[in-house]
């Protein structure tokens, strides 16, 4: 039998699956051939569609030419998640080896809307290039006295817990689940990495919560995962010892996990934070991130299970005066002595850049320093230090500098064996992600872990038709102009040169030049009277430079070959330093701050401009959230500009107050 569509709550947005988005398909005569799960809820896809546009759906006959869209059984092995797409003589196959394919087949004529139906296409395959999807929910399943119920979420509260209890009714969830699916995603992990007491029982006597959800995700194709602590053994097995190298801590582990399996025979594996920012882990017994790891893929294995052990891991309580300490080298020191050591069902999760997803780093060295350790980059589409989801700020443009960033010669993309993840964005907000136009990074990071060398304005053109399937060209033009500049935009006003991190502790929203600077979390511009940036050079500084393989270690080495867009983060220079566009370091900071607020300015008028081409609800949210944005950027350039100025003693060449 069809599984039939989930049904929204009243008022929820529809987000990138809008029923006009299916009209194509609905209208049509479609076979599809096959049994299972997975198909029947494709079948119930096609189902509603014809439903709504009028067309037919027919279950299994013999092909004779009828129809006008075939999706069933492949001729050639493809994998769970690989299909084909081909039209000849006015038919549109799909062909897939596993329902996963199936599904994904079908979510791509949907993306191709009409197209998928005219003329003669020769048959291309279709493959996921990276086989893991993630997204991480740092969702709380208690409402935590300090994070929340979700910790760096910006979209209202968990869609998965409330109450202390997973949610009654699951429509939603499942309704997520059919959105993720449709950008590719597969796999999600449904609570915080920083493991509490509550959360961790889900491990244990609360499994059959987190089993629901996984019921609620399975209909399409995501697996679902868990986040565990390190001292479960301990706190949930009354055991005196988490040593991973003890047989009792390695038997409660191996006991729980089969016990999970049980309950939920698809499940994804473990998520872990170990040793990290207060975190238990295997350093209290002397033992290596290898050991602990394979202590759980060891439990993991019989059940084809995988542990993503983050590589999150540095010193938070550190001198702000020892300038030898750095946090941005932590990872790489840590964990390239350990290359070869991990399981093979260990994934090392390891952030993009070396420090905490700003606006800006470099790309992070371990990532082509590990060649015998399956690593998953991981990415973060909340937007915690990039506006926060109340400014507007694509990041695809970032994500793919990433992803096409090459080691010898094999990109990211490629290297990210273990997979792609990111910290998802998603709550219970009635648009999915607080801002609407945040959703375009959620389908952004899905199409982008499905082939990370996609363009990013590519990728935009199909978030933009699906949203809006009957935009007029002008919407279209509109959301391009702004959305494709507003990670650039968003650098402008904020923190200029790759130096990062001037924002306000603890929540990490607005201006705070100083917030951390003289913090034990780490010391981010060393500005003083002469000047501005950290040293990291081999030569003279914290020799974090000299983590990456040639050409990159020369190129960031010297500040004449360093990027001017990563300058302060690899060198301290004079305000006077003159960067490849002529102007002075103090100049740019000055001019990127004014532009940046300017952009806004033109970027909330174009906005405006689309009134009568939004939904009104729609448009009023995005309007209000540029108002603030805006504030917001006239905060940062003020107490920017205002700092530098007092710091340097150097006048705006144009003139303008910057005090």
């Amino acid at each position: 039998m069809p599984l039939p569509v989930p049904v929204l709550p009243e008022g929820v947005d529809p987000a990138w699956l809008p029923p006009a988005a299916f009209r194509a398909v609905g209208g049509r005569r479609t076979l599809i051939r096959g049994s299972g799960p997975l198909v029947e809820t494709v079948h119930g896809e096609v189902a509603q569609a014809c439903q709504l546009f009028g067309g037919r759906v027919v279950r299994d006959a013999a092909p004779d030419g009828a129809y006008d869209l075939v999706l069933g059984p492949g001729a050639e092995d493809l994998g769970d998640e690989g299909f084909t797409l081909a039209r000849e003589g006015g038919t549109t196959t799909v062909g897939a080896c596993g329902g996963r394919g199936l599904l994904y087949g079908l979510f791509h004529v949907v993306r191709l809307g009409e197209d998928a139906f005219r003329g003669e296409r020769a048959r291309v395959v279709h493959r996921p290039a990276l086989a893991l999807r993630m997204l991480d929910h740092w969702d709380n399943v208690a409402v935590h006295p300090v994070m929340g119920q979700v910790e760096r979420g910006y979209a209202g509260g968990s869609l998965f817990w409330e109450d202390g209890r997973a949610r009654g009714g699951l429509e939603r969830v499942r309704a997520y689940g059919r959105l993720l699916a449709a950008c590719g995603i597969n796999a999600v992990a449904v609570n915080n990495v920083n493991v509490h007491e509550t959360e961790a029982r889900l491990l244990t006597d609360r499994i059959g919560e987190v089993a629901r959800l996984a019921d609620a995700f399975r209909p399409y194709g995501i697996r679902t995962h868990l986040s565990v602590t390190f001292a479960a053994p301990m706190l949930l097995g009354g055991l005196l010892t988490a040593d991973p190298l003890d047989g009792t801590v390695r038997d409660w582990w191996a006991g729980a996990t089969r016990r999970v399996y049980e309950a939920i025979p698809d499940f994804g594996g473990y998520v872990v934070k170990a040793d990290s920012e207060g975190r238990p882990g295997p350093f209290a017994y002397g033992r290596s991130h290898a050991d602990g790891a394979n202590m759980l893929a060891a439990a993991l294995d019989p059940f084809g299970g995988t542990v993503h052990w983050r590589a999150f891991v540095y010193d938070h309580r550190q001198d702000w005066r020892d300038r030898t300490t750095d946090r941005a080298r932590a990872a790489y020191d840590h964990f390239v002595p350990l290359d070869g050591e991990f399981a093979g069902n260990a994934v090392l999760q390891v952030k993009h850049g070396p420090m905490d997803f700003q606006a800006r780093e470099p790309v992070s060295p371990l990532i082509g320093a590990m060649p015998r350790t399956r690593l998953a980059v991981e990415l973060q589409v909340t937007q915690e230090y990039t506006g926060q989801q109340r400014h507007v700020c694509w990041l695809g443009p970032m994500w793919s500098e990433v992803l096409r960033f090459r080691y010898d010669d094999t990109r990211v993309g490629g290297l990210a064996r273990g997979g792609l993840v990111a910290v998802s964005n998603a709550g219970d907000d009635p648009f999915w992600t607080g801002h609407p136009l945040a959703q375009a990074n959620l389908y952004t990071f899905g199409r982008l872990a499905w082939r990370p060398d996609a363009g990013p304005r590519e990728v935009l053109d199909e978030w933009i038709q699906l949203t809006f399937p009957d935009a007029p060209a002008r919407l279209a033009g509109g959301l391009h102009a702004v959305l494709d500049g507003s990670w650039r935009t968003y650098e402008k006003y904020t923190a200029p040169l790759g130096v990062g991190f001037m924002v306000q502790p603890g929540h990490h929203y607005g201006p705070s030049v100083d917030g951390y600077e003289y913090s034990p979390w780490g010391t981010y511009h060393f500005a003083d009277r002469d000047g501005v940036g950290v040293d990291r050079s081999a030569a003279t500084g914290t020799g974090y430079a000299g983590q990456y393989g040639k050409p990159w270690s020369e190129l960031y080495e010297s500040p004449d070959t360093c990027p001017d867009e990563l300058l302060l983060f690899f060198h301290h220079v004079p305000y006077g330093h003159v960067l490849r566009s002529g102007k002075t370091v103090i100049q740019h900071i000055y001019d990127t701050h004014f532009e940046g607020v300017a952009e806004v300015e033109e970027a909330r008028a174009t906005w405006a401009s689309l009134a009568g081409l939004v939904d009104p609800a729609r448009h009023a949210r995005v309007a209000e959230r540029y108002e603030e944005q805006l504030r917001c950027a006239r905060e940062w350039r003020d107490q920017v500009n205002s700092y530098f100025f007092r710091k340097s003693g150097v006048p705006d060449a144009r003139g303008r107050r910057v005090y």
